[in-house]
């Protein structure tokens, strides 16, 4: 009974000196008053998936197939040209999730919450969607070309779904932070992680179109997938998590 008693006397001595360390009391998360309107992002990110795979089977059926990497067998010769339209389709699309996450978020850290909140989802249900439209990706190792902007991201579909899971929660996190005590303004150890993470991560998708890049932008839109770095992926993705976490427990100053 003894040790019980000192372990949580240990315990709450612990927490209180850690607050303390932090020069401020503990975060605050109001994971009540954002559930309301997680729930309406993640219903628009889940309606806009839904959509976004419709209109992606569509035009890869023109193309030939819905695999990006596999045989092509269109009925159409010549091929029509379809790389500005999705590029004009992804940017609108952008366009969209970045409204969304103005008009949900409150504040400035409450927006960009809301708007990792929502292209998480929106890319995890993307993926879902197509899988149950045309059965593909048939696996989560499955190569796909992600997105065009400003060069074609190639990978394995698990690596995307992955940087969508750690969105979805670090957004919901800042959502219920900046609602509860408010999010400190991030230190410079903070931005330096999650920004060198985030270009490790986009690098890995965008190597081989950046390689190619180098004999021209036609190139880097023509080239294929080839091995996926995963070390640099990693690296960044370990970053990037690490950065958010300690942004996101960092303790207000006390008043």
């Amino acid at each position: 009974m003894k040790g019980t008693r000192r372990e949580l006397e240990w315990g709450q001595a612990r927490r209180y000196l850690l607050v303390s360390a932090a020069g401020g009391r503990r975060p605050r998360f109001a994971v009540r008053a954002a559930l309301p309107v997680w729930l309406v992002v993640v219903a628009y990110a889940v309606a806009m998936a839904y959509v976004e795979s419709a209109a992606v089977l569509y035009l890869r059926t023109i193309y030939g197939g819905i695999d990006p990497v596999g045989p092509r067998h269109t009925v159409f010769n010549p091929l029509p040209d379809f790389v500005w339209v999705e590029i004009g389709r992804e940017t609108a699309t952008m366009i969209m999730l970045l409204a969304v996450g103005w008009l949900a978020g409150r504040g400035v850290w409450g927006k960009i919450g809301a708007f990792a909140l929502a292209m998480g989802a929106w890319d995890i249900f993307y993926y879902l969607f197509l899988l149950l439209f045309a059965g593909w990706p048939s696996s989560p190792w499955a190569i796909d070309v992600l997105f065009l902007i400003p060069l074609p991201w190639w990978g394995p579909v698990i690596a995307p779904i992955v940087c969508a899971a750690v969105m979805v929660v670090a957004g919901a996190a800042i959502m219920a932070r900046q609602l509860g005590d408010g999010l400190p303004r991030p230190s410079q150890e903070v931005w330096l992680a999650v920004l060198v993470g985030s270009v490790l991560c986009l690098s890995a998708f965008m190597l081989d179109a950046l390689v190619a890049s180098l004999g021209g932008l036609e190139a880097a839109y023509e080239v294929r997938a080839g091995p996926f770095p995963w070390p640099m992926y990693l690296a960044g993705l370990a970053l990037a998590v690490v950065g958010l976490w300690r942004g996101l427990l960092r303790a207000q100053e006390a008043a």
